[in-house]
């Protein structure tokens, strides 16, 4: 499966190795997932790294080598109704690239998360680890 992380998730997953967007980093490989993200979304983590610890930036070298950078989409050859303009490249390459985004973005994502965007399933790290849990998808780390 190939899952895209927005900027959001790639940095909770920086900062913090308790979360579910650092477990999704942890159980990518025996799941067999793909961890994909873009240009656009790298390049906001390295903006707001800076506001944290030096560990933060040390862990975010590490979970890099885990991504596959794929590259940006920035328009859509479809009707699209989505009122966060700066976060459309997330939406638009994570749809051209993967099934499912991964955003702890609720204020601009909240409208999309837990359903569908043209096929593009939209979850909450947490959210998406849980419903494969139940699914009976996870392996162990």
């Amino acid at each position: 499966m190939k899952i895209f992380l927005d900027t959001s998730v790639l940095l909770a997953a920086s900062i913090s190795d308790q979360g579910a967007s650092r477990v999704v980093f942890q159980l990518a490989s025996p799941s067999r997932w793909v961890l994909l993200t873009s240009p656009y979304a790298v390049n906001e983590v390295l903006k707001n790294l800076p506001k944290f610890s030096a560990e933060a930036s040390a862990s975010w070298i590490h979970l890099r080598r885990q991504l596959v950078l794929v590259d940006d989409v920035v328009s859509l050859d479809r009707p699209v109704i989505f009122a966060a303009s700066k976060d459309r490249p997330i939406l638009f390459t994570a749809l051209a690239w993967s099934q499912v985004l991964l955003t702890l973005d609720r204020k601009d994502f909240g409208d999309l998360l837990g359903g569908q965007f043209y096929g593009l399933f939209v979850h909450l790290p947490f959210d998406f680890l849980a419903g494969q849990r139940a699914a009976g998808r996870l392996k162990s780390h």
